[in-house]
């Protein structure tokens, strides 16, 4: 673990021991915490079936849908408890999730679906220059706005996601899999880009990925999650270099992986599992 996590340095995101119930009966976190430093790139890693969905949708509050809810703990952007606001006042409040799976409105053409994601601007200018700026990060998106988003690639599709997502001029974007899918050189492309909307306009991120590699080049700090618990965390370079974290999900391990359970020395690192 880094000896200066983020929550030492200010937090634009907060979230403290949160668990979460789907149904009324299944524990999916078991006492999350993490932070997220202002104009920084935090990434949660980990397996599928992780919890890592789960954390981004419980701080945008998009688990009512799956008969979700966070039953303990507390979520706080820039010290505002926010469990209970709506996703639309977290829009309107610099938050915006982009959810796995780049959905698009098919039978709406790219240009179309970009500006679904202005509808809490109010200024005709302001609209089109976020237009302007989504299409100089993303100029695919610019010779292919009159295509219907059926039609395009999914590598445009995740672009078109993630641009929508940047016309409501987000403070704080929550990334879900940007790497789910796509081919290697796409996704090097769509991380470089999140890389320079947080250099040139300042947008924090918080990104789930499986892609561990990819996700540590470009995050300042990382967040490993196993079966609901934040198993290690540190920063991304730190991470990066760690012998278990090479072996279990950089594949320099030379074995097959396993659970950082299966480590003797894991629960002796990790107080509060013991």
């Amino acid at each position: 673990m880094s000896e200066q996590a983020p929550s030492s340095i200010s937090s634009m995101l907060e979230v403290n021991g949160i668990e979460v119930i789907y149904n009324h009966v299944i524990l999916v976190l078991k006492g999350v915490s993490l932070a997220v430093p202002q104009g920084a790139i935090v990434a949660i890693l980990g397996g599928n079936g992780a919890g890592k969905t789960t954390t981004l949708r419980a701080i945008s509050n998009l688990l009512k849908g799956e008969r979700g809810e966070v039953t303990k703990g507390s979520i706080e952007l820039r010290g505002e408890r926010i469990e209970n606001l709506t996703p639309s006042e977290l829009v309107k409040r610099g938050v915006v999730q982009v959810m796995e799976g780049r959905h698009c409105f098919a039978h709406l053409t790219i240009e179309e679906n970009l500006l679904t994601g202005a509808y809490t601007l109010r200024d005709r200018a302001d609209i089109a220059a976020n237009l302007e700026k989504v299409y100089a990060y993303f100029p695919r998106l610019k010779t292919r706005r009159a295509s219907q988003a059926a039609y395009t690639s999914g590598g445009e599709q995740q672009m078109c996601a993630i641009g929508r997502a940047i016309m409501s001029s987000p403070s704080l974007v929550l990334l879900d899999e940007p790497s789910m899918g796509l081919a290697p050189q796409l996704v090097e492309e769509v991380f470089n880009i999140v890389h320079d909307l947080n250099t040139k306009e300042g947008t924090t991120f918080l990104l789930a990925e499986q892609n561990t590699s990819m996700a540590l080049k470009y995050a300042d700090y990382g967040y490993i999650m196993e079966s609901g618990r934040i198993v290690m965390d540190g920063s991304a370079h730190d991470l990066a270099r760690n012998e278990d974290v090479k072996e279990f999900y950089l594949g320099m391990g030379g074995s097959a992986r396993k659970s950082f359970r299966d480590v003797k020395s894991y629960k002796r690192r990790k107080r509060w599992l013991a």
